[in-house]
């Protein structure tokens, strides 16, 4: 597997210098900073990365004010608190995106939160004290748990909330491939373990965190 020094290496050169790079890396939070992030925060940050999913993700951002004042601020009791009915009216309301699995899902991605929050305290608990070298075993957990967090969608959420993640992109694939690390697109449990032992490797190498080594992979296998 190629050292990440010749990956680093390849993305400076790729970014245009160190500092150009640096500039690129996505900002990672201490465990004590995610553990002060309330549940609806979560909820929220959840549900915008749900509704973003397959379309221009400005579509989602220029409506969330709308999205924060129909799901009662993301308050998870108060979200799944609503009625059938009453989450029929928001396929009517042209200020959200109107997606019915979506809608329905955030309602069961509330109850879920909750049934987190009742075995560890919080959400932010949870999050914070998951260990980076099995982040793989947390995007399953996310999958299970949650609705519509299948896919990237679990890898983006964290990034999205400062939960250190790689994301496995078509460049950070491509990256993994030319460094020797996979052989084609990684899918499985089997596949997505070798890719953590990878990141592991590179991460004990470095000292940077899975996010930044990420990006790096990502720039490094560009086309």
């Amino acid at each position: 597997m190629t050292p990440f020094a010749e990956i680093l290496a390849e993305a400076e050169a790729r970014a245009g210098g160190a500092e150009a790079l640096a500039g690129r890396m996505p900002d990672v939070s201490p465990p004590e900073a995610l553990r002060r992030i309330t549940d609806d925060r979560y909820l929220s940050l959840m549900t915008r990365r749900v509704f973003r999913a397959g379309i221009r993700h400005s579509v989602v951002d220029d409506r969330w004010p709308a999205f924060e004042e129909v799901f009662r601020g993301f308050e998870p009791g108060a979200v799944r608190a609503m009625s059938d009915e009453e989450l029929e009216r928001l396929m009517k309301d042209e200020r959200i995106v109107r997606h019915w699995g979506k809608i329905r899902a955030t309602r069961d991605n509330a109850a879920a939160m909750q049934g987190v929050a009742g075995e560890f305290g919080c959400f932010g608990d949870w999050l914070a004290g998951w260990p980076a070298g099995d982040i793989v075993g947390l995007w399953a957990e996310l999958a299970a748990r949650f609705r519509q967090m299948g896919g990237n969608s679990a890898p983006r959420f964290l990034r999205m909330a400062g939960k250190d993640s790689f994301v496995l992109t078509p460049d950070v694939v491509r990256g993994l491939n030319r460094a020797g690390a996979w052989e084609g697109k990684p899918s499985g449990k089997r596949a997505r373990a070798a890719v953590q032992a990878a990141f592991n490797a590179w991460a004990g190498e470095s000292g940077r965190p899975l996010s930044h080594i990420s990006v790096t992979l990502a720039i490094a296998g560009s086309e």
